[in-house]
């Protein structure tokens, strides 16, 4: 089987790639193994909220500078300002044409609200989420924190306490809508994504509504889990409609509806335009060949798939982008050449809650994201997203930049290429 590029993962980076090239009339296949990231993040992407040194940070673009000088293997600081810079447009244009109904801007970080009632810096996040610092971000005075009785993947008491302690007067309570009854007698199924199925019913949306009208009546704005919406926020909008004050969603534990939408727009976007995706499955080996590269799966173990290009886009630890042995961390597809520390001791810190050294290992890449093996660059290789070294997705606030702007970065200098 052959493609002009393939990609192996199909996360955030993975699908961001391959639909700019596939909007060029590029033929790609994406090869990804099972669930990614998305399934289990907010649905809210990050740019860059904290320095390596800590220090938040407001203005991403401003940042940069000093990012370059603090952690010089960063992504970014591979790419380059200014090459940062020209991505962030496109970036949310793509994100646009793929039908995602998102919030903010590069120019400037807002705060969005975590599962605990915390906030935290953020690019974009979805249109129905709890947010401060952008022109339509009330979520009111006093607040309702809605949860749904029998439901343990979030806590309205948490959260509305959190939100007290801020001077918010917030309140919780709980629905008890009998249509829930079936699914709540098999607590491994009471989840958010199968609620979701059943709250989208239009036949289920008038008891809905009512009870919240019941609960909410003292209260100027409701404050949900995001079990609803499943496809689209248009029922948040018909809720705020039919109670006449906001109605916002948080993200639950995983696996969170907000990032599996995500995940669904943009695999749907892939797949319209022609892309080829190949779920269930796993890149075992890859082959260097003369001006192309051939990679084996599990299910094609006898049937190679070649191209003239194959993106990595992996991930990290957690979907098996990255393996760590006793004494050393590597990239099992095609042996890359890995940054880590050479004592095991070093791999991480005793408080669990400090930045974890681990976190930054990854792929050693030059400038334009070639990978190297045995410190030679391989020109028909490229690595993006989470598998490259350098950064912490979660101590600094990037993980959706990173796979997003390395993916556009990528794509540009493949299209490039061909062009030449």
């Amino acid at each position: 089987m052959r493609y002009d590029v393939v990609i192996i993962g199909g996360g955030l980076a993975g699908l961001t790639c391959g639909i700019r090239l596939a909007e060029q009339g590029k033929r790609c296949a994406i090869v990804s193994a099972g669930q990614n990231a998305l399934h289990f993040a907010s649905g809210a992407l990050d740019l860059l909220s904290y320095l390596p040194d800590g220090q938040s940070v407001d203005q991403p673009l401003a940042a940069l500078e000093e990012l370059a000088r603090q952690a010089p293997h960063h992504p970014y600081s591979r790419m380059g300002a200014a090459t940062v810079a020209a991505l962030l447009s496109q970036a949310e244009a793509l994100l646009a044409r793929s039908h995602l109904s998102l919030q903010g801007s590069y120019q400037r970080n807002h705060w969005r609200m975590t599962p605990l009632g915390k906030f935290r810096p953020c690019w974009l996040s979805p249109v129905e989420g709890v947010t401060r610092g952008l022109p339509d971000s009330g979520f009111g005075a006093n607040p309702l924190i809605v949860g749904i009785e029998g439901f343990l993947d979030f806590q309205p008491r948490i959260v509305s306490g959190l939100l007290q302690e801020q001077g918010i007067a917030a309140r919780s309570d709980e629905l008890k809508l009998p249509v829930l009854d079936a699914l709540r007698q098999n607590p491994s199924e009471f989840r958010a994504v199968n609620i979701a199925r059943v709250l989208d019913r239009a036949e289920n949306r008038s008891a809905l509504i009512a009870e919240l009208s019941l609960l909410a009546s003292g209260n100027d704005a409701i404050i949900m889990p995001a079990c609803l919406g499943l496809d689209s926020p248009d029922i948040v909008d018909a809720l705020r409609n039919a109670l006449g004050k906001p109605v916002r969603l948080l993200p639950t534990l995983p696996p969170s509806l907000l990032g599996l939408r995500l995940h669904q727009a943009l695999s749907s976007r892939f797949r319209q335009l022609g892309g080829m995706v190949m779920p269930g499955d796993r890149v075992v080996r890859g082959s260097l060949l003369p001006k192309k590269v051939a990679v084996y799966s599990q299910h094609h173990r006898d049937i190679p798939l070649q191209a003239q290009h194959v993106v990595l886009a992996s991930g990290s630890f957690f979907s098996n982008g990255l393996v760590s042995q006793f004494d050393r961390v590597a990239e099992p597809v095609f042996g890359l050449d890995v940054r880590f520390a050479e004592r095991r001791e070093d791999w991480s810190h005793q408080d669990v809650f400090a930045p974890q050294p681990y976190m930054q290992f990854g792929v050693v890449t030059d400038e334009r994201l070639h990978p190297r093996i045995g410190g030679e660059t391989v020109d028909t290789l490229y690595a993006i997203g989470a598998v490259l070294e350098g950064f912490d997705p979660i101590a600094q606030g990037c993980g959706a930049g990173v796979s997003l702007l390395s993916a556009l970065y990528v794509a540009e200098q493949i299209l490039k290429e061909a062009n030449a």
